[in-house]
């Protein structure tokens, strides 16, 4: 293949296989099955707030005991609460509402080391494909809970931050819990993000930092008391082009 005047590119082999592009015709298919089901699985749970979290967590740690209780108090003020339905925080979560009055929800995901799916939950959701999971993260929440994680709950966090910086999805409260574990990060985000331009001083505004249970409950409902959980037509629209 000539690009220009470009020395030739040979194209690769799986290219010319016909299998190969069938193949990928089947899987976009498959993705599109995926997001089908999902959606119509997890219609009903709203208003749902998602808790992010390390999975290395175990149970007897601060970290596990403070998410079952956040989680817990979310679900009896009429929250779902939907977590990534494996072992640690996630766990934490789906644990302390799945003992309250809303339901408990797991996003799972097939890795190649398998990931256990916790016995806590309500509505048990499968994914093969990250992406697909993290849009329903976001288009359920109506707030985001981040305990202590690494690299995936980094990822997801992240995400919403650029998301509703970027106007893509509707402004929610994204929530760090255990402020001595943030600091580093924020005040990086301070020093260097806002500092250099990267950010604005606004954007530090959509993170709060809270860590006593009751209080995230409240700061979720401050959020939302002169508007409701429902999104608006025009929020609705947003969600549709995520």
């Amino acid at each position: 293949m000539t690009i220009g005047n470009k020395i030739p590119v040979p194209l690769a082999p799986e290219l010319l296989d016909k299998s190969w592009s069938a193949r990928e015709s089947w899987r976009v298919l498959a993705i599109m099955a995926e997001f089908v089901e999902a959606t119509e699985r997890l219609n009903a749970v709203r208003p749902a707030v998602s808790i992010f979290g390390s999975a290395r967590t175990p149970p007897d740690h601060p970290y596990y005991e403070l998410t079952e209780r956040i989680a817990r108090e979310l679900s009896d003020a009429g929250f779902t609460v939907i977590s990534g339905g494996g072992p640690g925080i996630m766990e934490a979560a789906n644990k302390g509402a799945f003992y309250g009055r809303s339901p408990s929800v797991g996003l799972n995901i097939q890795l190649p080391h398998e990931q256990l799916s916790n016995r806590y939950q309500d509505i048990s959701q499968t994914f093969r494909h990250f992406f697909a999971r993290k849009v329903m993260f976001v288009k359920f929440a109506s707030a985001y809970v981040v305990m202590p994680g690494g690299f995936g709950t980094l990822d997801e966090l992240m995400e919403a931050l650029t998301l509703v910086q970027t106007r893509k999805t509707r402004r929610i409260p994204i929530i760090l819990v255990q402020a001595s574990f943030w600091k580093g990060m924020l005040d990086w985000f301070r020093s260097t993000l806002v500092a250099e331009k990267m950010i604005d001083p606004e954007d530090m505004d959509l993170i709060q930092v809270i860590d006593e249970p009751s209080a995230v409950v409240r700061a979720i409902f401050s959020h939302y008391e002169k508007r409701g959980f429902e999104p608006s037509a025009a929020e609705r629209e947003a969600l549709l082009n995520l």
